[in-house]
């Protein structure tokens, strides 16, 4: 049973009785105006806007309509009523007049005025608590990790203590809608899109500052592994992708899915990427140690830093693979003399690592990709030496 509850009553007949004003005022009628049509607005992840239309006959001069939300979580300062207008072939003509709250009741009085007796549409919009939403994702990919297949579901949480035995729902997302009921204290789940056959690019990462290190004693960093999907091309790149729990999968080449993992993406606008995290990599070595570290007097107490920093690679997969080698220069200079509060001026040196990615580095952060090839037939990753040099000046 709906919580929310229309009554109307016509002022005029009030009028005729004895009855004093405040008596007149909560006269409760037993037939109530059902609902003709809701719409639920989840723009918000906690709250909702809904809009209902109800016919609620009028009689001709001044009637009271009356709106009660016993125990649901309706914000009464944003109760607003609106008459539709009426069928061509209807002369019904009716505005609101004034808006009263009876004391100590969730309840208000809407006084409408009609130059005639007849229905009328009004739809009422009000902001409702407790109706909260979030998004989560499913996404399978290929044996060969190239594509894969995402699909997108959003949850309705509805803790508002009110139900809705029809409401068409708009998502908050690139203007999808879909019709459904929605019980007290039920959660309903919907699949509202199926992208096919995403590209997807499978990355391993080496990142001291972000990712830490697998050994710190050793010197071993951390490999993470993660799936990278732009927000672009196909089905994709229409809206942004909202930020949700995501369970990834394989295809297992028998007919089922491997589960990889789970991780929950960030927001994604349109041709940003949407980077899942899918574990450690076991089967790629990364060993960083400071190599030199040399400090020359430019003038006073100015001088220079001459910086390498060495990496040893082995790759043990048997298929080759791209390593994305990420450094800041600040934890550099932190990691070599301290933190000074300024801004490091840095320049890149003769190392073997000098071609930086345009797109991925910045003031501070150095990306670099180095292509490791696959190990030998007996088992052995043949290992790899990269060096990154940097030139640090004007430090104190």
């Amino acid at each position: 049973m709906n919580r929310t509850q229309l009554l109307w009553y016509p002022l005029g007949a009030l009028l005729l009785s004895a009855a004093p004003l405040d008596a007149m005022a909560r006269i409760k009628l037993t037939t109530l105006p059902v609902r003709e049509r809701v719409q639920i607005h989840l723009d918000h992840p906690q709250i909702a806007l809904v809009e209902e239309e109800r016919i609620v006959p009028l009689v001709k001069g001044v009637n009271q309509v009356d709106f009660s939300w016993v125990n649901t979580r309706i914000d009464p300062d944003t109760l607003v009523l609106r008459i539709l207008p009426p069928p061509a072939d209807q002369p019904l003509d009716a505005k609101v007049l004034s808006v009263s709250y009876p004391p100590n009741e969730t309840a208000l009085i809407w006084s409408v005025a009609a130059n005639a007796s007849g229905a009328a549409r009004v739809r009422i919009s009000y902001v409702l608590g407790g109706l909260s939403k979030d998004f989560h994702y499913r996404a399978v990919a290929d044996r060969d990790e190239k594509n894969l297949n995402l699909a997108q579901y959003l949850r309705v949480n509805n803790n508002a203590n009110e139900a809705y035995d029809m409401a068409q729902f708009q998502t908050g997302v690139g203007g999808l809608w879909f019709d459904k009921p929605l019980g007290l204290s039920e959660t309903k789940e919907v699949q509202i899109n199926s992208f096919n056959a995403v590209p997807v690019r499978k990355t391993y990462t080496s990142d001291p500052l972000k990712f830490g290190y697998l050994d710190r004693a050793q010197d071993k960093l951390n490999v993470p592994m993660h799936y990278v999907i732009k927000n672009a091309g196909g089905g994709l790149g229409k809206a942004p992708l909202p930020d949700g729990k995501t369970r990834i999968s394989q295809d297992d080449g028998k007919g089922g899915n491997a589960f990889l993992g789970e991780d929950r993406g960030k927001f994604t606008p349109p041709d940003e990427e949407l980077t899942l995290y899918l574990g450690l990599a076991r089967d790629i070595a990364v060993r960083r140690t400071v190599d030199r570290n040399e400090r020359q007097r430019i003038a006073g107490n100015l001088y220079r830093y001459d910086v390498t920093l060495k990496y040893e690679i082995e790759n043990f997969k048997d298929a080759p693979v791209t390593l994305d080698i990420t450094e800041s220069v600040r934890q550099i200079r932190n990691e070599i003399r301290g933190d000074s509060g300024r801004d490091p001026e840095w320049q890149l040196g003769d190392g073997s690592l000098h071609t930086l990615d345009p797109e991925k580095s910045d003031a501070d952060k150095l990306q670099f990709h180095v292509d490791l090839p696959a190990r030998a037939a007996d088992g052995q990753a043949k290992k790899q030496i990269q060096t990154l040099r940097l030139t640090l000046n004007n430090e104190w």
